[in-house]
């Protein structure tokens, strides 16, 4: 099931190995704006709920990103210098530490799920305590939300990109049926409300994972010969580690920096945790969208990394960066022009829709060059140099902080939404300034004249 992208056209490798990436990050992205065109139907203090609680289900990326990358980009460099058994090695590992954070990570949110709701300072123990409830039983189910991100880059590290999304589009199918039965009660089912939001996500979850198990059984030979029991060998997971623990912590302190930035939106009230959670939902398809041609260009570059071909790197990072940027121009287009019909998808109450709009306005601005920095991070990735992009999204996602409580003091809550699009803007530029300098001064490119930068 591999898929060679040391050879070939490569735009059509590009757009064959992106679009199901693509289809199933916003695959990711519809189990939450599923959720919440549901939980919208209970009113914004339950969507306030699930969006505080879903700051730790998104901080759990910042372990599941360790194992992810290391796969990725461990599988996809073997791959492009057809070393079986270090494709195998990392799998192995891979799989090994990822089922090792499910544990711990499920184990910590379960103990201290109310202290950790509490954190922000959510007046209202109706809030609270949907909120405690939803994150309980997500954990619960934790070691399903771990696997299949790692699952899914064993796949796209060997260039099949296709079968994830099949697998996750089943999830999503589930997801779909299940939300409206549960959460507002149908047929013999009761109305549950925030739990059967947290019910069906897991359950669609837990099935994703059963699939994806036996497809790679039954379909490939990926888990042939492996002793998930043996143990480890520490000079692979030292690789994994090097690999994902960059591109971890600058997830892992972008969410935290999106906590302490919800607690600086509190002063304004509930409303706005709903504003944000529901927009953030809705920005995240953009941010989805170039997720799939992040992974897709790592694949892509890990592999000819490994194959050291360097001209296809150079051609391949370009060709990727024209067709995301008509992308986030579209997205801009649409946030900045259109934020009230697509806010009040999610939302009927028109004070949350006022302050909605506002917010995906100021949010608009930015899609462009968040996109690029996506998709720029993807091809540090695939170099093995995950350390830029975690860099520039450390630092700048840091001055959000206090470039929120700056700005609020002269306009108010749109403000803190305007630190976070100028942020996202200046990381585009910088970071993709960063790795053109890097390609330019390559000495396996420096001097040479690339052009068909389609084949």
């Amino acid at each position: 099931m591999r898929n060679d992208l040391t050879e070939g056209n490569i735009l059509k490798k590009l757009i064959i190995l992106a679009l199901p990436i693509m289809g199933t990050s916003l695959i990711q992205t519809a189990y939450s704006l599923t959720d919440m065109i549901w939980v919208g139907q209970l009113g914004a203090r339950a969507v306030t709920a699930v969006g505080t609680a879903g700051f730790f289900t998104w901080f759990a990326f910042a372990f599941i990103t360790i194992p992810q990358i290391g796969a990725a980009v461990g599988v996809s460099q073997s791959v492009g210098r057809k070393d079986i058994k270090e494709i195998k090695s990392y799998i192995r590992h891979s799989l090994q530490m990822n089922l090792v954070f499910a544990i711990l990570y499920g184990a910590t949110m379960i103990i201290f799920r109310k202290q950790l709701i509490v954190f922000f300072n959510i007046k209202g123990a109706d809030i609270v305590g949907m909120a405690t409830t939803y994150l309980a039983i997500v954990s619960s189910g934790m070691i399903f939300y771990f696997l299949p991100p790692v699952l899914t880059a064993i796949f796209n590290g060997h260039g099949d990109s296709h079968t994830p999304f099949r697998i996750n589009t089943v999830g999503l199918m589930v997801n779909i049926v299940l939300d409206p039965v549960l959460i507002l009660g149908l047929g013999p089912f009761p109305r549950m409300g925030v739990p059967g939001a947290a019910i069906a996500t897991i359950f669609a979850q837990f099935v994703v994972t059963i699939i994806f198990i036996f497809v790679i059984i039954k379909k490939t030979d990926y888990f042939n010969g492996l002793n998930f029991l043996q143990k480890p060998d520490w000079r692979h997971i030292g690789k994994i580690v090097r690999f994902g623990i960059p591109v971890a912590v600058q997830s892992g302190v972008f969410t935290f920096i999106a906590m302490i930035i919800a607690r600086i939106i509190v002063r304004w009230g509930s409303t706005p945790i709903a504003v944000q959670s529901v927009g953030a939902q809705i920005e995240s398809i953009s941010w989805m969208t170039a997720g799939g041609f992040q992974t897709a260009l790592s694949a892509f570059i890990g592999q000819n990394f490994g194959a050291k071909k360097w001209d296809r790197i150079y051609k391949g990072y370009f060709t990727a960066l024209g067709i995301i940027a008509i992308i986030g121009t579209m997205t801009s287009c649409l946030l900045i022009f259109l934020p009230g019909p697509i806010f009040s998808i999610f939302i009927s109450e028109k004070a949350v829709i006022k302050d909605g709009i506002i917010y995906l306005r100021i949010l608009g601005f930015s899609q462009l060059f968040m996109c690029l920095e996506i998709t720029t991070a993807g091809a540090f990735n695939g170099l093995g140099r995950t350390v830029p992009p975690s860099i520039v999204g450390i630092v700048l996602n840091a001055m959000r902080i206090p470039g929120a409580l700056l700005l609020s003091t002269f306009l108010g809550l749109s403000g803190v939404w305007w630190s976070i699009s100028l942020s996202s803007i200046l990381k585009g530029l910088i970071l993709t300034s960063w790795f053109i300098i890097f390609l330019v001064r390559h000495p396996e490119i420096k001097g040479r004249k690339i052009i068909d930068y389609g084949k």
